[in-house]
């Protein structure tokens, strides 16, 4: 069924979150109580197996029509997948993501929303942008790791310091028409979507955050990325030309 329009509405991409979900909602939904926007929150079931789904049931609930929670769910795995589910399927004025973890603080909307308000079409966090600090460091081969990836996104990405973070908000007209082209379901998502941003001529405002790294991430550095790093090393030869 579609859900009626808000002026934000905000996917939380979960895969077998049960045990972070109740604080992050509660935490969520008490920070947009107090704002001035109309805003929903969605969460998208990523294929779970650990009650999810029922953690996102009883807030649902509870939850009142200042700040609806509703559960999505989304059979084809991968965060790509999930956040483009959620976002596809949105009739709010801005849309956008975070993650379940809450590594970047929920307040961190109030600057998202001026920015789009003053008509930015994307507006997302950066850890490494100046200004951004890590409240809480990642371990030393996530950091090598993410230091390559950065490295390589930076030539389909232009002028972009962090890809990766997941904190992103868009004009949802603008963002629908990156989305529909978009092929990655994966962790390197993040990097097709604001690559098809920037070809439409979308200017792209990058936020410093202040992260938080969270112990028990779903992202598996060697699974995931290496799945990562393939599918962009695939963009890469899209857009140069090579076959894949």
């Amino acid at each position: 069924m579609a859900r009626p329009a808000a002026d934000l509405e905000i996917a939380i991409p979960a895969y077998n979150e049960a045990a972070r979900l109740p604080l992050t909602l509660r935490h969520t939904v008490e920070y947009l109580r107090e704002q001035p926007w109309r805003s929903r929150v969605v969460v998208v079931d990523n294929g779970s197996s650990d009650g999810t789904a029922e953690v996102v049931r009883a807030h649902a609930r509870a939850s009142d029509d200042h700040v609806p929670v509703d559960l999505v769910g989304c059979a084809r795995p991968g965060k790509g997948a999930a956040v483009r589910r959620a976002l596809l399927s949105s009739r709010s004025r801005f849309v956008g993501f975070f993650d379940a973890d809450l590594a970047t603080p929920v307040e961190t909307l109030a600057t998202a929303m001026r920015h789009l308000e003053a008509g930015a079409a994307a507006v997302i966090g950066s850890r490494h942008a100046p200004g951004a600090r890590f409240v809480q460091a990642q371990p030393a081969g996530r950091r090598l790791g993410g230091a390559a990836f950065r490295l390589m996104a930076r030539s389909l990405v232009r002028g972009v310091h962090d890809t990766q973070c997941g904190f992103k908000f868009f004009e949802r007209h603008a963002v629908t028409q990156a989305l529909v082209t978009c092929r990655t379901t994966g962790f390197a998502f993040d990097v097709e979507l604001l690559r098809q941003l920037q070809r439409a001529g979308l200017d792209i405002v990058e936020v410093p955050v202040a992260w938080s790294h969270a112990d028990e991430s779903s992202f598996s550095p060697l699974r995931d990325g290496l799945a990562s790093f393939g599918a962009v090393l695939r963009m890469q030869r899209s857009a140069t030309g090579r076959a894949s």
